[in-house]
């Protein structure tokens, strides 16, 4: 699954009654702040990082900041213009998004917005990223949900006892399973695989109906289905 959204990145500078350290250019305290926006451009928390790093010019005696709470408030003293990179931390493995910013001093305030992707979210992240807008496979989850409460078509398989069901299987038939999603997985199909920790997670209502047919299928054969 891929999840866009679009980051606002707000500067806000002035001067400072500071001497100046290189002469004809005034001391300012300058600070970033990051915000995700929804749907309607409205901004919101970005909750959905768990820290965000700016790599500032190598001149400052400390040039590499991390902060871990939104809205990730970077608050500095200089009279130089630069670009940075700003660094965008989730929990997911590799979710990192780098944005570039110009920090200048042409006006007190400007915002800058930039997209950024989130490859397969967990579930966690998921219900963070809904905050600010529907998710790709909702739609589909949504019409899957309403056929396992009976309010839609007939199918030839029911998610809540496969659900049930997986868990029992033995060794040999969950890699089986893990198989099937494997081949029959689209770019809606939330899983994820933890080698390290053993671990194989998957949404069901994100698979296709061809793979829910197959798992309902192999539990049938295994006689985990009454």
């Amino acid at each position: 699954m891929i999840v866009e959204r679009k980051v606002k990145i707000v500067t806000e500078q002035h001067n400072i009654n500071k001497p100046p350290i290189q002469e004809g250019f005034p001391m300012k305290e300058w600070t970033i702040e990051v915000y995700i926006l929804d749907q309607n451009g409205e901004e919101h928390p970005a909750r959905c990082f768990t820290k965000v790093v700016y790599n500032l010019h190598p001149s400052f005696a400390n040039p590499i900041q991390t902060f871990t709470e939104p809205p990730f408030k970077c608050t500095n003293e200089g009279w130089g213009e630069f670009e940075l990179m700003i660094d965008l931390y989730t929990t997911e493995k590799g979710g990192k998004n780098t944005v570039v910013h110009d920090l200048n001093f042409a006006k007190p305030t400007y915002e800058n917005i930039h997209k950024v992707v989130f490859k397969n979210p967990s579930q966690a992240l998921q219900q963070i990223l809904r905050e600010t807008g529907p998710l790709p496979s909702d739609e589909e989850r949504k019409t899957k949900k309403a056929d396992a409460s009976g309010r839609s078509k007939k199918r030839a398989y029911d998610i809540e006892k496969i659900a049930e069901g997986l868990p029992k299987l033995g060794e040999d038939d969950l890699l089986q399973v893990i198989q099937m999603i494997h081949d029959g997985k689209s770019d809606n199909t939330y899983m994820q695989n933890n080698v390290d920790a053993g671990e194989f997670t998957v949404d069901l209502y994100t698979l296709s109906d061809e793979v829910l047919t197959q798992l309902w299928e192999l539990l049938n054969r295994v006689g985990l289905i009454a």
